[in-house]
């Protein structure tokens, strides 16, 4: 990774290949407080069903943000995040098992010839068409166990799900209509033409899937999180590691969390130096939880300002969301609220703790269960509080959150300002939600 010229604006167009981790190559240094405006191609289908990618999502290369250290973290403030795809397809996935060894994700390999990686070629469309490059056998790991196609109104606000005929229209100009970027390596997915579930109208909020900070080793895209991150424990393959403890090299950069959208303020820890700052894996929408484990994959552009937060030791992500994303009772205080407040102490003689903010602490793991006790140990760290008043703010003031199932949550409370301020985040706070 040579470091650059740093730019006040830096445009990031380039991808790796499916990998995360110290030795991808810097697309370039933007400047603490200065801004970072990528294009990136659809996650998870598109690479998924192209062989000779090393995992399962195509983002960019990673950014060097001035003055991160390790030991810092860098706060993301998401300003802008645009679809340019027209369409895309999705469902819930089946694995064609002679197509991988350990991981679909992963270690690829063509079913005829055995070829690993294998670069492939398109021959027509639908679930055959993507053939090993030697002998022309289908060597993609993915079909559809249930599968639709979803076309985007003019304005990005409505989806609806096409059926048969109308996918096959769009399969035969499918990379126009998704926008792959010139830079990208992935088949469109909109080549399996999937025609089920016709006629379903879908409400449409863009977010992105997968953005943060670099492993200080290097790791599939997509399992840059502790649920599909266990799929490399024990794995025969080049990214396979040993145990479990092996895993807390991740950033958490994939948490398919629908709140990490426009008006979001993203908190992220910095494991190398200069941060490597990743942005991929847009979607067009999509339920908590990811049911699927997939959702509407698209094309798209971000943009977002950097900040460096010096000594800020995060294990992982802390999420700011825009205020109407917030829970109820996560919510900040109304003035009314704090009057009440004040009355009520001054009748049971205690003293009001009013000044507080809404904060979100990412936490993954195996289950989600695993998930909610990794944000646990996140929250009690980063707040220097037990565990018991972890999780009794966050039960009277919070809750916990379903980023996506197996094991991905956002630990919702509302934290004493006077701690946030000890800890250097306190401004970020007051600056996102106005207080």
């Amino acid at each position: 990774m040579a470091q650059r010229e740093i730019e006040e604006e830096l445009f990031v167009d380039q991808y790796t290949l499916g990998l995360v981790g110290p030795d991808q190559e810097w697309a370039g240094t933007v400047a603490d407080g200065g801004t970072i405006e990528t294009y990136t191609p659809p996650g998870c289908w598109g690479p998924m069903i192209t062989p000779e990618f090393r995992g399962g999502h195509e983002v960019t290369r990673p950014i060097r943000v001035e003055g991160a250290s390790v030991g810092d973290a860098v706060a993301l403030h998401i300003h802008d995040v645009e679809v340019t795809s027209m369409a895309t397809s999705t469902g819930s996935m089946a694995e064609r098992e002679d197509a991988f060894g350990d991981d679909p994700f992963v270690d690829h390999r063509c079913p005829e010839c055995g070829t690993e990686w294998p670069e492939t070629i398109v021959s027509g469309t639908g679930e055959e068409a993507i053939k090993c490059a030697e002998c022309g056998a289908n060597a993609s790991s993915f079909g559809f166990e249930y599968g639709y196609t979803v076309a985007f109104d003019d304005d990005g606000t409505v989806g609806i799900t096409l059926d048969e005929d109308a996918a096959h229209d769009l399969a035969e100009n499918a990379d126009d209509v998704m926008d792959i970027p010139e830079n990208s390596r992935q088949h469109p997915i909109l080549l399996y033409e999937p025609g089920e579930m016709p006629g379903t109208l879908g409400r449409l909020r863009p977010f992105i899937g997968n953005v943060g900070t670099t492993p200080p080793v290097t790791m599939p895209d997509s399992h840059n999180a502790g649920d599909f991150g266990q799929f490399l424990i024990g794995a025969d393959h080049d990214y396979g590691i040993e145990s479990e403890a092996d895993l807390e090299d991740r950033t958490d950069g994939h948490m398919d969390i629908p709140q990490v959208r426009t008006g979001a303020t993203l908190i992220c820890p910095v494991k190398v130096d200069g941060a490597g700052i990743y942005v991929g894996d847009l979607h067009a929408n999509q339920g908590d939880g990811e049911l699927s484990l997939h959702t509407t994959d698209v094309s798209g552009t971000v943009r977002m300002d950097v900040e460096v937060i010096d000594g800020l030791e995060l294990d992982g992500p802390v999420l700011l969301p825009p205020e109407e994303d917030l829970p109820f009772i996560s919510k900040p205080y109304s003035d009314a609220e704090r009057e009440a407040g004040h009355d009520l102490a001054d009748q049971h003689g205690v003293d009001l703790e009013d000044d507080m903010g809404p904060i979100q602490v990412i936490g993954s793991g195996a289950t989600v269960n695993d998930a909610t006790q990794n944000a646990f140990d996140r929250a009690t760290k980063l707040l220097e509080m037990s565990e018991g008043e972890v999780r009794s703010r966050c039960t009277f003031t919070g809750g916990v959150q379903i980023g996506r199932l197996p094991g991905v949550v956002q630990l919702d409370m509302l934290a004493p300002m006077a701690v946030l301020e000890e800890r250097g985040i306190d401004h970020l706070v007051r600056e996102q939600y106005d207080l």
